[in-house]
């Protein structure tokens, strides 16, 4: 969904000469190609990123380490390397871990609040980032120049871009996107093992359809998040379950 839309974006606005991707998916890569988002496809990612001035990593998070592991060998001397993950710890983790003390000037690690229930290629939109904010998690290590371009690059897209660091984004997306999912898998989860689960969801007032929409997100995607961002998370869902406890007595006690 990122990834293709990040590619209508660059299509509609000349912003690359060339665009390729690589994913294991064979007829992604075809369908990429039949939408004219890409000019070539590649199943092996170090085909796809030599050569390559901007590397965008759109992928679940925990695939972060594999991939960068990978395609190391084949990065250009001044590439941009950024990703659009849900979580920015564990993807500067990654980073670390592949690259040491030779972490590339150009890589910094990014997450547009922008998304769908929907995935794949052809769920994505020339406009998914219009008016959302996009958040760029900088590292010391990373270049004026290469956030200055990656500005650039979302603003194209109409984005607000914002800068932040690694840890208050963790906590930030804990409370506004990662317990709100949280949420919503629970709760139809929980309805969907009532025994009259048929009536109940036939019966769900349109104030659920949302909690329904919410919860049809990938769940490899979210698997990903809700291990990766563990502590935040957690604490998220602490003060959840106290702020739950306060309105249950107050229920309780007709106040």
């Amino acid at each position: 969904l990122i990834g293709s839309s990040l590619a209508r974006v660059i299509a509609a606005d000349h912003l690359a000469e060339t665009v390729v991707a690589s994913t294991r998916s064979a007829k992604t890569l075809e369908d990429a190609l039949k939408l004219g988002l890409i000019s070539e496809g590649f199943s092996d990612p170090t085909e796809a990123v030599k050569g390559a001035d901007l590397v965008v990593l759109a992928l679940p998070v925990r695939a972060t380490q594999k991939t960068l592991e990978l395609i190391r060998p084949y990065l250009t001397e001044n590439v941009i390397l950024t990703d659009v993950g849900s979580t920015k710890g564990n993807v500067v983790e990654a980073a670390v871990a592949v690259f040491g003390d030779a972490m590339p000037a150009g890589f910094v690690p990014g997450h547009p609040i922008a998304g769908a229930e929907h995935t794949g290629v052809h769920a994505g939109k020339v406009d998914l980032f219009a008016n959302h904010k996009v958040i760029l998690t900088p590292l010391p290590s990373s270049a004026a120049w290469a956030v200055e371009k990656l500005t650039r690059l979302w603003q194209a897209a109409k984005a607000e871009v914002i800068c932040m660091d690694v840890e208050k984004h963790d906590e930030v997306l804990a409370h506004t996107s990662h317990l709100p999912h949280l949420m919503a898998f629970n709760l139809v989860e929980q309805l969907a093992n009532r025994e009259d689960n048929l009536d109940i969801f036939r019966y769900a007032a349109g104030g659920f359809r949302d909690f329904s929409r919410i919860a049809a997100s990938d769940p490899q995607m979210w698997h990903d998040i809700f291990f990766a961002n563990k502590k935040a998370i957690l604490n998220a869902v602490d003060g959840f379950e106290s702020q739950l406890q306060t309105l249950r007595k107050l229920i309780e006690n007709e106040d």
